[in-house]
């Protein structure tokens, strides 16, 4: 095995200082504010998930450089915010065919920065881009008789999904007239949000792009009092604390953040479907906010589900996504490559091992050694396919999300059990059951606490029209996705109610 040629670290980053040197310097990335690149923050060592070699590293803002960049931020958005929807949406189009002209470069920088197998960091990219091309065609009616909020809409995210969510959301906030802030996620995606920001700020779009530590920042991208609105994703505790900081400002927010989403299986039969379905929950490892990591078996199909579960985790392809025997052989068709870094994967391991010591059953545990790698690499950041029957509830893999390749498989005996372990993390994003009679689905999922629940399929994020959101603790604020991005980026008139789960209020769409 050896490195496809032209896909090092090296030729991603110098092809990078090529296509936009105002942003890439030969020896650091730089940050963006006030329109203008700069040589600021403190430059930390970065490192690879894909094999632990050194890449670009954030160059940390402190508070105060932050602060100094909302109020270049907050300057922008005075003068874009007056600027007709025609200009914007030139200036956007303009922005998105000109990714779309690098789509490779972003999706190799993914790869490198986060560890996406080739095929999902190009899925990455071309759904960003497709998505924003839907709401330039959609935009007119849905600001139509609105208004851009009052300030910035700042931007925290997690590292997961740089372009489909962080970068999409970006434009789209941007088509709808409003300056746009975002912090680049502390683990993983500076160089390809860096390269992305560079080309959408040629065209003239009023993007901010600063790195720093979360604790250090927050206080100014959340906190601020010029700001239009806080838009958050990932996990509960970080989301917690956003949320408690944003309680007594009535400041537009849109937290999502993380659940367990469960896959019920219950009186059901077509095991060769559940069998594709269940490989296809390992895409990228399980770290998605969409993933599902649970499944709750009704115990009479246990033998049946089980057969099923195997020869589909049996059959999951892993390792390195830039490996070939030949030069000239495409890049590997993988599931999944590594989780995000080393210290995800050892404390996973760690989960795994006290869940097996205080009662949990290990149903499938693959080995390392059946990966995709190159001689010799450091393998430290990857996890290999993992099922537990039955955590123990004091286990963290009982209540939470366990972001990689790990599931827990919960036996019931009745309806009742069926609904009270799907609804073991208070609220989720998405939810599904197989189950043969819609009768029974259409029971049972209006009992499941998740904002959509899939009949015998998988649900997603979404794209385009379709609408997005959590119930219970999974979400805070306004809901997205189709026209309610919009709305959420938008002011209407006096007394609106978004949908969207609010201290004071839950409005479902």
């Amino acid at each position: 095995m050896r490195l496809k040629p032209g896909t090092s670290w090296r030729d991603a980053y110098e092809r990078c200082c090529s296509a936009a040197p105002e942003a890439f310097h030969d020896d650091r990335v730089l940050n963006h504010w006030g329109g203008i690149w700069h040589r600021d923050g403190r430059p930390v060592p970065g490192f690879s998930p894909l094999d632990g070699s050194a890449i670009a590293g954030l160059p940390r803002l402190d508070r105060a450089g932050a602060g100094r960049a909302v109020a270049g931020a907050v300057e922008e958005h005075r003068r874009w915010r007056h600027l007709p929807l025609a200009e914007r949406k030139a200036m956007v189009s303009a922005a998105v065919e000109s990714m779309a002209a690098h789509r490779d470069l972003l999706a190799l920088l993914l790869v490198w920065e986060i560890g996406k197998p080739w095929k999902t960091a190009c899925a990455d990219v071309d759904r960003c881009l497709d998505g924003v091309r839907w709401y330039l065609g959609e935009i007119d009616p849905m600001v139509a008789g609105r208004t851009p909020l009052p300030g910035p809409v700042s931007n925290i995210a997690s590292w997961n999904y740089p372009m489909s969510v962080l970068m999409h959301a970006m434009l789209v906030q941007a088509l709808a007239g409003n300056a746009v802030i975002a912090k680049t996620p502390t683990d993983g995606g500076l160089c390809c949000l860096t390269l992305a920001c560079a080309l959408a700020v040629r065209e003239g779009l009023p993007f901010t792009l600063v790195s720093g530590g979360g604790a250090e920042l927050s206080p100014v991208l959340v906190g601020s009092g010029s700001l239009g609105c806080v838009s958050f994703v990932g996990g509960r505790d970080a989301g917690a604390k956003v949320s408690t900081s944003l309680a007594d400002l009535g400041r537009r927010h849109v937290l999502e953040q993380e659940g367990l989403n469960c896959w019920g299986v219950w009186e059901y039969g077509d095991w060769d479907l559940l069998a594709r379905q269940i490989r296809g929950s390992f895409d990228y490892a399980k770290q998605r906010c969409t993933a599902y990591p649970r499944f709750v078996v009704q115990r009479s199909l246990f033998h049946d589900f089980l057969a099923a579960y195997l020869e589909a985790v049996g059959s999951l392809r892993f390792g390195h996504p830039l490996a070939v025997e030949d030069p000239g052989d495409p890049l590997p068709t993988l599931d999944f490559g590594p989780l995000i870094n080393a210290s995800k994967a050892k404390e996973l391991a760690d989960q795994v091992d006290e869940a097996i010591t205080r009662g949990g059953v290990p149903i499938h545990r693959a080995s390392l050694d059946s990966g995709h790698f190159l001689p010799g690499q450091d393998i430290s950041a990857y996890f290999a396919p993992t099922a537990l029957l039955n955590p123990p509830p004091s286990s963290p893999l009982h209540h939470a999300e366990p972001f990689g390749p790990v599931d827990t498989i919960v036996l019931v005996d009745t309806e009742a059990e069926l609904l009270a372990a799907m609804n073991a993390s208070n609220g989720a994003l998405v939810a599904t059951l197989s189950c043969e009679s819609a009768d029974t689905f259409a029971r049972l999922a209006p009992e499941v606490r998740a904002f959509k629940v899939g009949h015998n399929r998988p649900r997603s994020r979404g794209d385009r029209e379709e609408l997005f959101g959590g119930l219970g603790a999974s979400w805070r604020g306004a809901f997205v996705g189709g026209d309610l991005l919009v709305r959420a980026a938008t002011t209407g008139e006096d007394g609106e109610r978004l949908p969207g789960n609010f201290p004071s209020y839950t409005l479902l769409p």
